[in-house]
């Protein structure tokens, strides 16, 4: 004699199977995708610091909300990953243009975080405050559509917050050396693009 869970419980361990695995490959293809821009693999492993953080928020809004571990806040998970790591790339990206025209890795790395701090903020914000209608539950089929956007908003403010502080610490720790000319002072360095002369 056998017996076996089927029904709505059958389904839903499959659905979670299957997005497990969605959630791995998008975090693999972000990796890619990043270490192609680049053309480094220490800084996309880098950024990607940022997706368990966002994990870490996401969870604790949802405890936070009495909401239980749903098939859309999977999806928010996933969102989560393509959105969170766009701040580190901002940040390093700009630290990887003051280090090309030979600014001290340190020095870089506090100009850097400074400059972008302004943008990464603003953009954030204007991520969680078009989240926010949703997550307060407005409109017809809101119950569906909340648990996602409290996962992203709570996933999304605490990478933030965290990434501000650990990517530069990370960078400055593990960064590499990438600085292709004699090092200098940040003095007549513009926040514009830069490129190293070759």
């Amino acid at each position: 004699m056998e017996v076996r869970v089927v029904g709505q419980n059958e389904e839903m361990q499959r659905s979670f199977s299957s997005l497990m695995f969605a959630l791995g490959l998008a975090i693999f293809m972000v990796y890619l995708v990043m270490a192609s821009q680049f053309e480094s693999l220490r800084h996309p492993f880098l950024i990607l610091f940022t997706v368990p953080l966002a994990l870490v928020g996401a969870v604790f809004s949802l405890y936070l909300f009495q909401m239980s571990l749903s098939v859309v806040v999977f999806i928010g998970l996933i969102m989560l990953v393509g959105i969170v790591v766009s701040n580190a790339i901002v940040l390093i990206d700009r630290v990887n243009q003051l280090r090309a025209v030979g600014v001290d890795r340190r020095e870089a790395v506090i100009e850097g975080s400074r400059s972008r701090l302004r943008p990464i903020l603003m953009t954030t914000v204007t991520t969680l405050f078009g989240f926010l209608p949703m997550a307060m539950g407005l409109g017809d089929g809101a119950e569906l559509r909340r648990p996602l956007a409290i996962t992203v908003i709570g996933g999304l403010g605490f990478s933030t917050l965290l990434t501000l502080v650990l990517i530069p610490v990370l960078y400055d720790r593990f960064g590499g050396k990438r600085a292709s000319l004699p090092k200098r002072s940040l003095a007549g360095v513009s926040d514009q693009p830069v490129e190293a002369s070759s």
